[in-house]
């Protein structure tokens, strides 16, 4: 283990700023750990509205009874098990006075011993944990006496704990380690540590991991650059994260800094083509913090997971978490490290205190991605991004049942998982950019600064976030946005009349050229493609007809070599409309595509397009038993359903 006194320093310097962000707008306990929901009420025959506080429907967690704040995680890495193995130790505060048992969250985890802080000792304790839900796993419930304020569970995880990948060497790109990694959002950080898994719980953490010597260990916590591999490895985290945050990685991987506070940690194989990929990232940082304030979290860095991670990126803090796939040799696909960084203001810095609320993370962050790119790639190439997003949006809707166009989604009874769209995320961006385009740039940012100053280190419900907004924003500059208008966007159904709806000068010229192609006007030869961009080959691919001939697409695949392109974007949007046309060419590499990437909104779609044919079910069903062992855990929950 090693904890150097440079890392001690730079610890002491980001948790200060994050102390000084919580004491300039202290926090309440109930805050942290409490949902609001209006309920009517009669009395005297008038109706009145109070507030009903309830727990994060998707925990067992009593957290309306204790604040759990910190944990001790000592965990051995073990892969011949696919197990962790080790103890966490759980630091809480009592918000009642007749607290008498911990209860947390866990899922597929065997819980060995229990034991409470009592006299400067540890003492055996009772504990039962129930039954498995289907969704939310199984409550586990400490006995804890009045004295103490911290419990020790020892436990191991089980293989098919939902929030770890256990990769094989053959399903690395080096072929000769093994790989472990998590994924926690939404919420499947009980599946690896015993804890109180919801979002509108904080904790600041320390964990110890032993590994096999010749693997390197990461977590969502500070990293040592230039740590030593021994298979014995220290993390501290200082600033106060949703269990959904804490993650880990574990694997045959090297560092290379791109600058003095971002670099990248990938397999050797991977490194360098992502280092050339994402080296604009420390420009990103800089022109986030002119834009929203200052990085709060220390270090920013990548970590280039296996092609079986199930989604684009994710924001773990100091340790955003990448697909390999939008590795595309030119930088087209970088929008989603601007993506993930943004959350260090929006989703990790101001959290939304349960997942109906998840709009407040996604719609912001998206909002700010598109604010980075602008600012580090030009307008046009941002207006593009917004328009394939609003596109994707319009057609998602259709086919999305209705309450899940919902932004403040109602999810009781539902696994957070399910409500997974691009809902949350482009059409609260959009609501975000019409309240920009209504309220004038200069005035909104100054907004959205004051809100994530006013909330950092918070999760935040969707009341607080109106309340908030009324106050800061429709009061100050009235008859602007009406209330009525901001129900309706955050409330109601489908896409609202006010919708921005952004257009390129870019794509309305492939339009014109893919019509008159379409009317035997122009051949391909003559379209103007050789500079087409990354967003305008997807937007020509997007809006071309599912009607389109065999011979057309053979002309298509022939002059623009579609089936073979090497961008993962470019590929998914073209297999897609082959199956829509029944262009069998592309079956070959259908194939290959499925089996080598695990990124869900890449092959959801496809598996779903196979089995709206006899032919093409039989077709995902070979292939997906190939496949399905190198999926993720989620992306396998969500194709058992598909592929029946």
């Amino acid at each position: 283990m090693k904890t150097s006194y440079k890392y001690l320093m730079l610890a002491a310097a980001v948790g200060l700023a994050g102390c000084q962000q919580e004491s300039d707008q202290p926090q309440s306990d109930e805050q942290t750990v409490v949902v609001e929901k209006k309920v009517e009420t009669k009395k005297d025959n008038k109706e009145t509205v109070k507030q009903v506080k309830r727990v994060d429907e998707h925990s067992y967690g009593n957290i309306d009874e204790v604040n759990l704040h910190h944990f001790d995680l000592e965990l051995t890495v073990n892969f011949e098990a696919k197990a962790l193995e080790g103890f966490v130790d759980l630091s809480f505060k009592r918000l009642t006075d007749d607290v008498s048992e911990l209860v947390l969250d866990t899922r597929d985890i065997t819980v060995e011993k229990a034991q409470q802080w009592v006299d400067g000792q540890w003492q055996d304790t009772s504990f039962e944990l129930a039954e498995k839900d289907a969704d939310l796993g199984s409550k586990l419930t400490v006995a804890v006496n009045d004295s103490t304020n911290k419990v020790r569970v020892y436990y191991k995880t089980q293989p098919q704990a939902s929030g770890l990948q256990w990769l094989t060497p053959e399903q690395t790109a080096g072929k000769k380690h093994p790989f472990v990694y998590s994924q926690a959002q939404a919420i499947h950080a009980r599946s690896f540590i015993p804890i109180q898994d919801s979002p509108a719980v904080r904790v600041t953490y320390t964990a110890n991991l032993k590994t096999p010597k010749e693997l390197l260990a990461l977590m969502s916590a500070f990293n040592e650059p230039d740590t030593e591999l021994d298979g014995d490895y220290h993390f501290e985290m200082p600033q106060a994260i949703p269990p959904y945050l804490i993650a880990l990685g574990v694997g045959n991987l090297e560092f290379k800094a791109m600058s003095d506070r971002t670099g990248v940690y990938a397999e050797p194989s991977l490194l360098e083509p992502a280092i050339a990929e994402f080296d604009d990232t420390e420009r990103m940082v800089q022109v986030t913090e002119e834009m929203y304030g200052p990085y709060r979290w220390g270090r920013y860095d990548l970590l280039i997971l296996p092609p079986s991670f199930p989604y684009g990126g994710m924001e773990n803090p100091r340790l955003s978490f990448i697909t390999p796939t939008v590795i595309a040799g030119d930088k087209s696909l970088v929008n989603l490290i601007a993506h993930e960084l943004a959350h260090s203001w929006s989703g990790n810095l101001v959290t939304n205190a349960t997942w109906e609320d998840f709009w407040l993370n996604e719609g912001f962050t998206s909002y700010v991605e598109n604010r980075i790119m602008e600012e580090l790639f030009g307008e046009e190439r941002a207006t593009m991004e917004r328009a394939l997003s609003v596109q994707g949006l319009r057609d998602e809707v259709k086919a999305l049942p209705k309450e899940f166009t919902i932004l403040n989604v109602d999810l009781d009874g539902r696994d957070p998982d399910d409500a997974f769209s691009g809902v949350p995320y482009t059409k609260g961006q959009m609501f975000l950019t019409y309240l920009e385009k209504k309220f004038g740039r200069e005035v909104f940012d100054a907004f959205l600064v004051e809100y994530f100053n006013a909330h950092a280190f918070q999760s935040l419900t969707t009341e607080e976030f109106k309340k908030y907004l009324k106050k800061n924003l429709l009061d100050k500059y009235p008859d602007v946005v009406s209330p009525d208008e901001i129900e309706i966007w955050i409330h109601e159904a489908m896409l609202p009349p006010t919708m921005p709806n952004p257009t390129s000068d870019a794509f309305t010229t492939i339009d014109a050229e893919t019509k008159a192609w379409l009317a035997a006007e122009k051949s391909l030869a003559d379209l103007d493609s050789g500079e087409w961009t990354v967003h305008e080959w997807l937007h020509f691919i997007n809006n071309l007809p599912e009607d389109l001939s065999q011979k057309q697409m053979t002309q298509l695949d022939k002059a623009f070599e579609l089936t073979d392109s090497s961008n993962n974007e470019i590929a998914h949007a073209w297999l897609l409309l082959a199956l829509k046309t029944n262009y069998d060419a592309v079956m070959p590499r259908l194939e290959t595509y499925l089996v080598s990437i695990g990124r869900r909104k890449l092959i959801v779609p496809l598996y779903k397009q196979l089995m709206e044919t006899e032919d093409g079910a039989v077709f995902a069903k070979r292939v997906y038993k190939m496949a399905r062992p190198g999926y993720h855990p989620l992306a396998q929950g969500t194709l058992d359903e598909i592929v029946k």
